[in-house]
């Protein structure tokens, strides 16, 4: 496949909250920034040519957090794509401290939760988030406080949906009694399926899940395994056919592949092409 020929918009689509239309394969602005999700990234350059390029590949939805860098993620989606084109989707999360490399301490105190908001809409240069995500429960903080909260950003006009991540089915539908629900950011990958009840929920409910670590495949890349052995047949890598695994295993599927580089982000934009059997998706998920 030639760079030519790359489109995400070949992942099909999804309607965010039933308005916002998406290209299913995503870009996650994680890895943009330094080692540990700490400081600015190594090759400030390419971080930009990153984001420019994924927006050029057809990629309508963005997913970061304030937590990543911290601030480092949002910045540079402003300063690379502000203007933002029309359509382009930017979710964010709060939620997260950040005390150190790879540190991630939770504080979901209502106040805490205004205060990451405002700055993210500093930092993205926005009126409104069109998707904002609780990053984590806080379990030392009331739940109804927590999601009071984002009821009250939502009528106050800050941000237009709201999404909650790493959650179980009983935490989602007692959001849902405050707020409505139209994403849920869960780890979820072809090694890694404990949140498959909640996916198959979000698909009943018509809600984007967003599976996040999606290209991990543990053994089933080794030499031989189905994998391999269907990459080669599609003259693909395994990460490709990992996504191209998890576009086809439910229709509300929002991968959002991360990287730091172009090259590594036009490999994965290329799974948006990638058409799996029934037989082949049925042999790599065992």
């Amino acid at each position: 496949m030639t760079t030519a020929t790359l489109n995400a918009a070949q992942s099909g689509t999804f309607h965010l909250g039933g308005d916002l239309l998406v290209h299913r394969l995503g870009f996650g602005a994680m890895r943009i920034t330094g080692n540990g999700v700490w400081g600015p990234p190594k090759d400030h350059a390419e971080a930009i040519d990153v984001l420019r390029r994924a927006v050029a590949l057809g990629v309508n939805f963005i997913d970061t957090a304030e937590s990543y860098g911290p601030h480092v993620s949002e910045e540079l989606i402003a300063e690379a794509l502000y203007p933002y084109p029309k359509g382009l989707v930017i979710a964010t999360k709060g939620g997260l401290e950040r005390t150190g490399p790879n540190q991630w301490p939770v504080n979901g105190r209502p106040e805490r939760l205004r205060e990451g908001l405002e700055g993210s809409l500093r930092r993205l240069r926005l009126d409104r988030i069109d998707l904002w995500q609780l990053h984590r429960i806080d379990p030392d903080v009331a739940e109804e406080d927590q999601f009071g909260a984002i009821r009250e950003f939502q009528k106050e006009g800050k941000i237009k949906h709201a999404g909650l991540s790493e959650v179980t089915i009983e935490q989602i539908e007692r959001a849902q009694k405050v707020f409505d629900i139209v994403s849920v950011q869960n780890r979820y990958n072809l090694a890694d399926r404990e949140w498959e009840p909640v996916l198959d929920y979000c698909g009943r409910e018509n809600i984007g899940f967003i599976p996040w670590f999606p290209l991990q495949t543990g053994k089933l890349a080794g030499k031989g395994g189905p994998l391999s052995v269907i990459a080669a047949r599609h003259n693909a890598t395994p990460a490709q056919i990992a996504l191209a695994w998890l576009l086809k295993r439910s229709k509300v599927m929002l991968p959002i592949p991360g990287t730091g580089r172009v090259n590594h982000l036009e490999e994965n934009i290329g799974a948006a092409s990638i058409e799996l059997s029934d037989e082949e998706f049925d042999a790599i998920s065992g």
